[in-house]
């Protein structure tokens, strides 16, 4: 049956749907970036909140800006804002729940004007994004807001047109200070060390731009909460579709699957309340930053750290990776002599146990995460991830081998072809010029270190270059699973 209002009833039993009438929820989250993560994290916790009975006064209203998001405009359109969510487990088991949270979808193409309407409705009191670590348009190398954009030239230039994440949420602001309502709290929920800084910073630089006592404005009156997201959640795939029809006699269109592991670690900094979020296992805090510091360069980072060598080495699937005992003792090893000397004290947290889980929930089969999922974005995910960790440990002059190592992994795979001369399909919004690096190698070996947008500096210090030449070198003449073996046993005598 096809899923919508009508058909709840007819949901088969082990199929947990919404406990409340849905008819009863009201809009007060727009949120942009409406895709899986969004779906299995802040619209299932919603979702939580309101089979308890509570926050109905909190349902999300989707916004999309993209020309792919048109196609999650028409399937929300046609399940009436409802999916299904898989959770699988390790052992093999599910838990599958119907998501009634989101009750409306805004495509702003259609309409700008609509869309800011919908932002300027008194209603609304939280403005939360999942836009991706490149949708705050930060200059890599500066860390400013980039006003080259050609997208924020047009929104400058012709702000009742926005088109932009920033236009948009911009225009809503001015149009509520304006009728004198009080301006929503912007949630970031992006994997992006201190998100509600960053995007405090950005979306003030824009309002400056648009107009300087705006900006002033904005930076004086709109919360900006930091926030620490996880939850591994694939790209949903025709068989995962398929299985929902064959399984539960359900026909959905874009339902989700995930891990059962999920975190939200949330700053308490709202203008206008906020649904309370604590009561269904979210996390909230006065100081996020330790929590996702222990996030960004454990989880995030050795992500990185699997998947270049990963697909060098002939895998697809994440969980084959993780059970490859020496793959596991790479990324337990950089975690352990690398990653975890930079993070700040986080009292209550045992590091190794959490380090340890990190390689369970990879080896998750069910999940079936796949390499090319994380290899995708590199140019926006290495710097932001693996970078800090590289700068604060040169800082002090420990080991940085084994990121080098990491950094040296993506330069071999940005070569385009894999160990058996096979393409790779490089994903990236800046894949011409990582590959352009990368076919200098041959004339240059600091080819790939020499785009300072994503490196800086650390092409001139010899601490960094000499484990990143070796382990290149050494992938291109002895490939990846041998060269991992040699990292590990120089590693082991240091």
């Amino acid at each position: 049956m096809k899923l919508s209002n009508a058909t709840l009833a007819q949901i088969p039993s082990e199929v947990a749907v919404p406990a409340y009438d849905r008819s009863k929820v009201t809009a007060g989250i727009v949120h942009f970036g409406v895709g899986g993560f969004h779906r299995a994290h802040q619209a299932m916790y919603l979702d939580r909140l309101m089979n308890q009975g509570q926050a109905l006064e909190w349902g999300i209203c989707g916004m999309g800006i993209m020309p792919s998001d048109a196609r999650m405009r028409d399937t929300l359109r046609d399940s009436d804002g409802m999916y299904t969510l898989v959770v699988k487990n390790p052992d093999g088991s599910r838990e599958v729940r119907v998501i009634g949270s989101i009750i409306d979808y805004v495509y702003a193409p259609d309409d700008s004007h609509a869309a800011v309407e919908k932002l300027a409705d008194p209603a609304i009191r939280i403005v939360s994004l999942t836009v991706t670590e490149g949708g705050y348009n930060v200059n890599p190398v500066t860390g400013e807001f980039d006003l080259g954009n050609p997208g924020i030239v047009a929104d400058l230039n012709d702000p009742a047109q926005p088109k932009t994440t920033f236009g948009l949420i911009s225009a809503g602001l001015k149009l509520r200070r304006e009728r004198g309502l009080d301006p929503f709290t912007i949630m970031s929920c992006d994997n992006i060390q201190g998100n509600g800084e960053v995007a405090q910073k950005m979306f003030g630089a824009f309002a400056t731009a648009l107009d300087e006592e705006f900006g002033t404005w904005v930076q004086a009156n709109v919360p900006f909460p930091n926030s620490m997201v996880d939850r591994i959640t694939p790209v949903t795939t025709e068989a995962d579709r398929q299985d929902v029809t064959d399984s539960y006699g359900i026909e959905d269109a874009w339902p989700v699957v995930c891990e059962d592991f999920v975190q939200w670690v949330l700053e308490d900094k709202f203008v206008s309340g906020r649904p309370e979020f604590e009561q269904v296992g979210v996390q909230i805090v006065a100081d996020v930053v330790p929590y996702e510091l222990m996030k960004l360069r454990l989880l995030n980072a050795t992500h990185q750290g699997l998947c270049y060598f990963g697909h060098l080495a002939g895998y697809s699937a994440v969980h084959d990776v993780a059970r490859n005992e020496l793959f596991a003792q790479f990324l337990l090893r950089y975690m352990r002599t690398e990653a975890e000397p930079t993070l700040e004290a986080l009292p209550g947290v045992d590091l190794a146990a959490y380090q340890d889980k990190l390689i369970e929930r990879y080896s998750n089969e069910y999940v079936a995460d796949t390499i090319a999922r994380l290899c995708a974005d590199s140019s926006d995910r290495i710097p932001k991830w693996l970078m800090p960790v590289v700068r604060e440990n040169l800082a002090a002059d420990r080991d940085v081998s084994l990121s080098a190592a990491i950094v040296a992994s993506w330069a071999r795979y940005a070569e385009g072809t894999d160990e058996v001369g096979e393409p790779i399909q490089i994903v990236d919004r800046l894949a011409s010029e990582v590959r352009t690096a990368a076919a200098k190698h041959a004339e240059d070996p600091l080819a790939f270190l020499r785009q300072q947008d994503l490196f800086g500096d650390v092409v001139n210090d010899e601490r960094f270059t000499k484990p990143y030449l070796e382990a290149l070198e050494s992938l291109h003449i002895n490939g990846a699973i041998a060269t991992l073996e040699l990292i590990m046993s120089q590693a082991s005598t240091r």
